[in-house]
């Protein structure tokens, strides 16, 4: 009887090995193509880099407005870091009076357009998509007014 039980034990033992080897061999069959796309779907395209030529590509610079555009370009990219209560390189952007100091000396558009002569901005970061760096530009050619 013991003899019975534990040939039953062995047997019982025995089928586990082959469903963690074909576990393991769905996992190498799935497992490698699903990552592969799970890593590469990460990679980040701008289209306005890619595909400079393209109809409908036009960036509007016109009716340009600091509340309009401007602000919401550096709350989206510049805020987190250049705020009052944290400025960094002493510099606020989320407030107008704090952007228009750094805008008067010219060091802002040099920062953005990762030009020499101040540090490139989003630090760390690629530089701004082409359309917001000419909404920005065209903000500061107008003046730079609190509209």
């Amino acid at each position: 009887m013991q003899n019975l039980k534990a040939s039953n034990k062995t047997e019982n033992t025995m089928k586990r090995p082959t469903t963690n080897i074909f576990l393991k061999n769905l996992l190498k069959i799935f497992g490698f193509p699903i990552i592969s796309i799970l890593i590469t779907s990460c990679y980040y395209d701008n289209e306005e880099f890619l595909y400079p030529g393209l109809p409908g590509g036009q960036c509007d610079t016109t009716g340009v407005t600091y509340s309009a555009v401007v602000a919401p370009i550096l709350a989206t990219n510049c805020n987190s870091c250049h705020n009052p209560a944290s400025p960094s390189g002493n510099v606020i952007t989320s407030t107008y009076n704090g952007l228009k100091t750094v805008v008067n000396s010219g060091i802002f558009r040099k920062a953005i357009n990762h030009e020499s002569g101040a540090s490139s901005m989003p630090k760390n970061g690629n530089k701004l998509p082409a359309c917001e760096l000419s909404k920005i530009d065209a903000w500061i050619n107008q003046g730079a007014q609190q509209n």
